[in-house]
């Protein structure tokens, strides 16, 4: 039986970017194809995603329904999803009439299948692989300029980098300038840190 190794399943809400608010499913994948260092890159992974346990995609279904009946949109986040995430977990959910999102450093094309696609590049942009996302989120620290994009996007979000749990107002301060000075760039903050959910 196939299995897909995973670090955890929660429900909660969205807590960044355009669909913020909405009540969803997270699957966080073990593993990722990058390790981001705050000397590299201006900020460090705030989530630990190596550790997991393997699952079968009925067991996945049944911890989805046991935590809340009636939910109907998964995020597939990490880590990076797209190493694992494949036509036969799209599949399955889809024949469940869920609404798939996905979080992904776009290092690796994706599914047309998913209905929700959110961007968030680490590496230069030569380096990615899928060229179009619904939302295109850059993590921004203080000093750090507006990026020039290759991948096409509905939205073009900035991120200010979080220090853990906490924003510096000088950090919060050079995102909003960033956006006031370059339309259509809009701000979006991780509210979930702010709102004290998962």
């Amino acid at each position: 039986m196939k299995t897909y190794h995973i670090n955890e399943i929660f429900y909660s809400l969205q807590g960044e970017g355009v669909r913020a608010g909405t009540p969803n499913f997270f699957i966080r994948f073990s593993g990722c194809n990058l390790r981001c260092s705050r000397d590299k890159e201006g900020f460090d992974c705030d989530t630990e995603f190596q550790s997991g346990t393997d699952w079968a995609l009925e067991d996945i279904f049944k911890e989805l329904r046991f935590l809340n009946p009636t939910c109907q949109s998964i995020i597939f986040t990490g880590g990076e999803p797209s190493l694992q995430l494949d036509d036969e977990m799209i599949d399955f959910f889809k024949s469940h009439d869920f609404y798939l999102a996905i979080e992904s450093n776009g290092l690796r094309e994706l599914s047309p299948k998913l209905d929700w696609i959110c961007i968030s590049p680490k590496t230069a942009e030569h380096t990615l692989r899928q060229k179009f996302a619904h939302e295109l989120k850059y993590v921004r620290a203080y000093g750090q300029g507006i990026p020039t994009p290759r991948v096409e996007a509905k939205n073009y979000l900035i991120s200010p980098a979080f220090d853990g749990s906490h924003l510096s107002e000088r950090t919060l301060q050079w995102c909003i300038a960033l956006c006031e000075k370059n339309p259509p760039w809009r701000l979006s903050v991780q509210q979930h840190k702010i709102w004290k959910v998962r």
